[in-house]
């Protein structure tokens, strides 16, 4: 077996392991109760956009897996059938494996060919080249590209980069070179709002922010390692601190939240902080593998339906809506905020402006 594959194996049992963290910081984030919300759930739209693409709903299936034989293909199988029968897109792994090793292209591929008319996103690494980033669209037909940043956990993995120097430049070459959209995504350590501006300055209109609470890729790496790097362990912006950072630089960008998103609550304060999408690896991943396709299933419609009652609750009838709740923001979230010059008041006064029938 190759180290390639061996590692992708060996990510998927510590991911389960590992776990997720949960300190995402979204337990700071309380919404401003309304006892007047003037709402029926029936009028609820749930559906956004990324880019160009529409979506029915706010929830993705982020890149988990890929490049590992037959176990990450029935994987990805699994995970695509998931997807098309909830209508919602699927991200799958990094393709480099597949590029390097052709025999590795049936662990992509089918995710397409059981979900022929679907949203699927390629995904590479920021060391990716133009050709790269073609091979892997045309790999899977995809709808989009991710380009995930991973400097922590290349560093941790013994056989990870060390060098990171023009990585910006290879995801502007690739934005003007291939014709999908391409969403530059962080792995679990958050992005920061000077990330999001220089980004922005290269052509970057949709951002994965992959806040540091979910599953903690330095943990997993740090497992392969006979010396562990332990100040990695606890790096990163949490993810409310870090979809609040790329909000509040009011730049022209779509952003998807994700790191340590498990309920409809976590996906409803998502919004609210300034995300229009939410994206679920580990804890899909792990309902998968214990209960099953069936069972995924149901907890993607139940979080749906949580969502519709949460913002029926609120008076939010639509997602746009939904990123005008008041929320208040305390502790170490409110802290980083404030430290970081961002004000929380921009949260707790605003308000839901009502939608009217002749509007």
């Amino acid at each position: 077996m190759s180290s390639r594959k061996q590692r992708k194996l060996e990510h998927i049992q510590h991911a389960l392991s590992v776990g997720q963290d949960r300190t995402h910081g979204l337990e700071d984030i309380k919404f401003v109760h309304q006892s007047l919300p003037n709402t029926n759930i029936d009028q609820i739209d749930i559906s956004t956009k990324v880019g160009e693409l529409l979506l029915s709903s706010p929830i993705l299936i982020n890149a988990m897996t890929g490049g590992g034989g037959e176990y990450t293909r029935s994987i990805n199988k699994s995970l695509s059938l998931v997807a098309k029968y909830s209508n919602i897109p699927l991200a799958v792994g990094s393709q480099m494996s597949a590029i390097k090793d052709p025999s590795e292209r049936s662990t992509f591929q089918i995710a397409r060919k059981v979900n022929p008319n679907g949203i699927i996103l390629a995904n590479l690494g920021s060391e990716a080249t133009v050709e790269d980033a073609k091979r892997a669209v045309d790999m899977i037909e995809a709808n989009g590209l991710q380009i995930h940043l991973n400097v922590i956990q290349e560093l941790v993995m013994p056989e990870g980069d060390r060098n990171f120097e023009d990585a910006l430049l290879r995801i502007e070459k690739i934005i003007h070179s291939i014709s999908v959209p391409v969403i530059v995504k962080e792995v679990g350590f958050g992005m920061s709002k000077e990330t999001c501006q220089r980004l922005t300055d290269a052509g970057v209109s949709l951002v994965d922010i992959g806040g540091m609470g979910g599953t903690n890729f330095s943990s997993i790496e740090n497992k392969r390692r006979t010396r562990v790097l332990d100040y990695f362990e606890t790096w990163g912006i949490p993810t409310a601190a870090s979809i609040a950072e790329a909000a509040s630089s009011k730049l022209p960008l779509t952003i998807i939240a994700s790191g340590g998103i498990q309920n409809a609550l976590d996906v409803a304060k998502s919004i609210a902080l300034g995300a229009s999408v939410t994206a679920f690896a580990g804890h899909f991943l792990k309902l998968l593998l214990n209960l099953g396709e069936q069972a995924l299933k149901e907890e993607i419609s139940n979080i749906e339906r949580d969502l519709k009652f949460i913002m029926t609750a609120l008076g939010a009838k639509s997602i746009k809506e939904l990123q005008n709740a008041p929320i208040v923001i305390s502790g170490d979230t409110y802290h980083w905020l404030v430290q970081r010059g961002i004000d929380p008041k921009n949260y707790s006064q605003r308000m839901i402006k009502e939608s009217r029938l002749s509007d």
